[in-house]
C-alpha cells in the first residue's frame, strides 16, 4: 500500500482523459454529475468499478451519490469503512493506493469479494473547513501499478466531486433556510408586506393576503396604494421619504397612529404598523408589517361600554330608592299586572301611559325584570331632563373631537342599553330631530355616534312612557306618527292613585315601615281614621304624593303615631270637599287648581274626549289645543278606560 500527499504531482502526455472529465460532467449538477463522474472516471482510468460517497462521521459509513459498476449504475449503495481499505482513506485523510492484493490485504470486506477485486485507490474529499465530507474510489479486478498520471487524474475528479458535494450542500443549507424563513414569514399572525417605491406589491405572506383579501398570484394589480385610505396613503408616503433620508442601519420606524386600511370588499381595518427600507440592485424596497387592531378597539369599546354602564347604574342606585316591588291589590293594578306579564317575554314595544307619580318606571322595570333580558342593563331617561342641544350625544354617544367639550369618546345611552331594556320617560318632550333618529333605531336597530360616520346596531328594547295625550302631540304636529304608532304597539295604562282606593292602605303602610326602618323609628299601625282621611284625598300628585306626606308624618311623628296634621291643615284637598258658595268668597290656590281641573273634565266628557277640533274640548273652553292640552298634563288630567 502507498498513500499520497497533496503534493505529489505528475504532469500529464495526454489530454484525452481530461477531455473525457470535461465532456462527461460540463453540463451536468448534482445526481447526473456524479453519475456522469464515475463513468467518465471508469473510462479515463481504465477500471471496473467507481463510486463517489458522501461520508457520514456518527454512522463511520459511505453512502454512494453514484456507484459504477461493470457498465451499469448501483443504487442505494451504503457502506460501513470499518476493515475496508476506505477506513484508511478517511482516518488518515489522504489518498491511498494499493495495486495488488486488496482482498487479501482486507478480508473482512465481503464487498470486496463480492466485486472481485484486485487493486483499489482512494482519496478523501474535503470540504472549504478542512473536515471530510465524502470520499472518490475506484477499483478493479486487474493489479492496479502506480502510475503518476492516473494519481494525477484521480486527484482532478477528486477536486471536481468536493466542488459539487460542498456546492450541493451550501445549496441545501440556503434552501432549508429559505423554506424555514418562508414558514416562518408564513406563520406570522401580523400582514408582512413587500412593496417597492411605487407602491407596487412585491411580496405578501397569507396574513396579508388574508387582511386585505386577495390573493397577489392571481391578480395584475398590484398596486398597495388601492388598499389604503386617503389620508393613509399620504401618511406612507411621507414616511418613505422620511426613511430615504435616514443613515444606513436606522431605516425603519413605528407608523405613529397606524393605517387605515380598506380590503377589497371596502371593509375598513385600523392596524398598528411599523415601516423599513432596503437597498436591493441600486432599487429601493420597504417593508411593512400591518396588525389588524379592530377587534382590539372593539373589546376596548365594549369595555369601555361597561365602565360607563356601571357608572351609569351606580348613579342610578339612589333612584331605584324606595320602590323595590309592586305594591297594590286592586283591580286597576291587577290589570296592569296582567299586561305585564303578557307583554314582558316579547321584544314588543311599550307606551307606558300615566299621570304624573303613578310608578310608571316601575311597571317599565318590571316588564324588563320578568323578560329575557332581565340579566342586560335597564337604562332609564327622563327626556325632558336633557337639554335638546345635548340629546343626541346623550342618546347616540359621540367621537372625541366631535363637538366643542368633547375630550373623550362616550357612548350613548342606546349602547349602554345593548341587549336589554331602555325606559324613555316623558318621550313627548324628545325633538323633532332625535324623534325622526330614533325612529331608524326602532326601524332598522341602527344609529350614528355624533362626530361618527360608521352606523352601530342596537339590540334594546323600547319602553316609553308619558304623561300626556300623544294622539294630541301628533294631531298638532308636535310629535312624529309614525314614531308614535312604532312606540305604541302595546299601550299601558297606569292607573292613577285615585282609581286605586283599595291600595292607598297598603301603599301608606309600606312607606311607613319604610321609613320608620330608616329613621329609626317606631311607628303604630295606621288606624282607620288615618286611612280613611288617605282616601278622601283626590291625590293629583299620586303615589309620589302619598310617599311624601308619610315621609313627612314619620319626620313629625308623636310618640310612636304618625302625624298627618300638616296634611290634614291644608285647605281643599278632598276630592268630596266642596267649593265655598258664595261668589264673595276668596278661594284658595289648591281650589281653584280643583275648580280648573274639575273645568277640564267637564269639557272633556261633553266633548267625548276629543281636545282639538270643531267642538272639542279647546273650543269649548276658549282655550288653544296647545294651552288646553298644556294644562291637562299640569293638572294630572289622563281618560282611563
Amino acid at each position: 500500500m502507498k498513500t499520497y500527499s497533496d503534493s505529489s504531482e505528475c504532469s500529464l502526455h495526454s489530454d484525452d482523459p481530461l477531455r473525457i472529465l470535461l465532456e462527461g460532467t460540463a453540463t451536468a449538477t448534482g445526481e447526473k454529475f456524479f453519475e456522469a463522474l464515475v463513468e467518465s472516471m471508469v473510462r479515463a482510468l481504465d477500471t471496473k468499478y467507481a463510486w463517489v460517497t458522501e461520508y457520514l462521521p456518527d454512522l463511520r459509513r459511505l453512502r454512494a451519490l453514484a456507484f459504477w459498476v461493470d457498465g451499469e449504475l448501483i443504487p442505494d449503495f451504503e457502506i460501513d469503512i470499518d476493515g475496508t481499505p476506505c477506513e484508511e482513506v478517511i482516518d488518515k485523510a489522504q489518498l491511498v493506493h494499493y495495486p495488488d492484493n486488496i482482498r487479501e490485504l482486507f478480508p473482512r470486506s465481503a464487498k470486496l469479494k463480492e466485486l472481485g477485486a484486485v487493486g483499489y485507490m482512494g482519496v478523501p474529499l474535503m470540504g472549504l473547513n478542512g473536515t471530510i465530507i465524502g470520499h472518490l474510489a475506484v477499483i478493479d479486478d486487474r493489479p492496479m501499478p502506480e502510475e503518476p498520471k492516473r494519481i494525477t487524474l484521480f486527484r482532478i475528479f477528486a477536486a471536481r466531486a468536493a466542488a459539487e458535494l460542498h456546492r450541493i450542500r451550501a445549496e441545501s443549507r440556503v434552501k432549508a433556510q429559505e423554506e424555514k424563513l418562508s414558514h416562518l414569514v408564513a406563520s406570522v399572525m401580523d400582514a408582512m408586506i413587500e412593496i417597492d417605491e411605487n407602491f407596487e406589491i412585491v411580496l405578501a405572506n397569507p396574513a396579508a393576503e388574508t387582511l386585505l383579501d386577495f390573493r397577489l398570484s392571481e391578480t395584475d394589480d398590484k398596486d398597495f396604494s388601492r388598499f389604503l385610505t386617503f389620508e393613509s396613503r399620504r401618511k406612507l408616503s411621507d414616511l418613505m421619504r422620511d426613511l430615504a433620508e435616514r443613515p444606513a442601519g436606522q431605516q425603519y420606524l413605528w407608523v405613529p397612529a397606524g393605517l387605515g386600511i380598506i380590503d377589497s370588499n371596502g371593509t375598513r381595518i385600523a392596524t398598528e404598523a411599523t415601516l423599513s427600507q432596503f437597498e436591493m440592485q441600486r432599487r429601493s424596497f420597504y417593508t411593512l408589517i400591518l396588525r389588524n387592531i379592530n377587534e382590539r378597539l372593539e373589546v376596548e369599546r365594549k369595555l369601555q361600554a361597561l365602565r360607563e354602564e356601571a357608572a351609569y347604574l351606580r348613579e342610578k342606585v339612589n333612584v331605584l330608592g324606595n320602590f323595590k316591588k309592586i305594591v297594590g291589590q286592586s283591580r286597576p293594578l291587577l290589570k296592569v299586572l296582567r299586561s305585564v306579564e303578557q307583554v314582558a317575554a316579547t321584544d314588543t314595544s311599550v307606551l307606558l301611559f300615566g299621570e304624573t307619580g303613578t310608578g310608571k318606571e316601575l311597571i317599565a322595570r318590571a316588564i324588563h325584570a320578568t323578560s329575557l333580558r332581565k340579566n342586560r342593563p335597564f337604562i332609564a331617561v327622563n327626556c325632558a331632563a336633557i337639554p335638546e342641544t345635548l340629546m343626541e350625544s346623550e342618546f347616540f354617544g359621540h367621537e372625541k373631537g366631535a363637538f366643542t367639550g368633547a375630550t373623550h369618546r362616550k357612548e350613548g345611552f342606546l349602547s349602554v342599553a345593548n341587549g336589554g331594556t331602555i325606559f324613555l320617560d316623558e318621550v313627548g318632550e324628545l325633538s323633532k330631530n332625535l324623534q325622526a333618529k330614533l325612529l331608524r333605531v326602532l326601524q332598522d336597530g341602527e344609529f350614528t355616534p355624533v362626530g361618527s360616520a360608521q352606523a352601530r346596531r342596537s339590540d334594546a328594547r323600547v319602553i316609553a312612557a308619558t304623561n300626556c295625550d300623544l294622539a294630541v302631540a301628533v294631531q298638532e304636529q308636535r310629535f312624529r306618527t309614525d314614531l308614535y304608532y312604532r312606540l305604541n304597539v302595546f299601550p299601558i295604562d297606569v292607573p292613577p292613585l285615585r282609581q286605586r282606593s283599595d291600595d292607598i292602605r297598603l301603599l301608606a303602610e309600606h312607606f311607613v315601615r319604610q321609613y320608620s326602618v330608616r329613621m329609626g323609628r317606631r311607628i303604630e299601625p295606621l288606624n282607620r281614621d288615618c286611612v280613611e282621611v288617605l282616601k278622601k284625598y283626590d291625590w293629583p300628585g299620586n303615589v309620589r304624593e302619598l310617599q311624601n306626606v308619610i315621609e313627612r308624618g314619620v319626620i313629625t311623628a308623636r310618640d310612636g303615631r304618625l302625624n298627618l296634621d300638616s296634611f290634614l291643615s291644608e285647605p281643599m284637598k278632598y276630592a268630596t270637599e266642596e267649593l265655598p258658595k258664595s261668589q264673595n268668597s276668596v278661594r284658595t290656590v289648591q281650589q281653584l287648581r280643583q275648580l280648573e281641573r274639575n273645568n277640564l273634565l267637564m269639557a272633556l266628557e261633553k266633548s267625548n274626549w276629543r281636545v282639538a277640533g270643531k267642538n272639542g274640548a279647546a273650543m269649548l273652553t276658549g282655550m288653544p289645543p296647545s294651552t288646553f292640552q298644556s294644562r291637562m298634563k299640569a293638572l294630572g288630567v289622563r281618560r282611563y278606560h
